[in-house]
């Protein structure tokens, strides 16, 4: 039996939020003014995506007054800017607060991504 396209675009439109939330994403907590954000973002924000890390939790950025995605469970309150949240399927599953520079920044993070099992060498 033949389903109508509606019928598909329907379905793919109540799946779509799972597919999505179904991954690990780095959520970056920051706000207007924020020198250490301006400073992650002259460092890291241009080659962030083609990393291994940023291809295992792609950057979602949002303003620190903003409710967090919905869905998202931190195991915190947001309180400094940058803050850095490792979700996975939504769910807390490590944090940076500030940035410590740019090999503190890689370590810290590669760290929590092999621990959750998105890297290689987790164990």
């Amino acid at each position: 039996m033949r389903r109508p396209i509606s019928y598909l675009a329907g379905l793919l439109l109540v799946l779509l939020p799972a597919l999505a939330q179904a991954e690990m994403v780095l959520l970056m907590a920051e706000e207007e003014g924020c020198a250490w954000c301006r400073r992650w973002d002259a460092d890291i924000a241009e080659i962030y995506p083609e990393t291994p890390e940023g291809k295992a939790a792609p950057l979602l950025r949002m303003d620190i007054r903003d409710a967090p995605p919905e869905g998202t469970e931190l195991t915190r309150p947001l309180h400094f800017t940058p803050t850095f949240v490792l979700l996975d399927d939504g769910r807390e599953t490590g944090r940076i607060e500030g940035y410590p520079g740019e090999d503190f920044f890689w370590g810290l993070l590669g760290m929590m991504l092999r621990e959750a099992g998105a890297l290689p060498g987790s164990g």
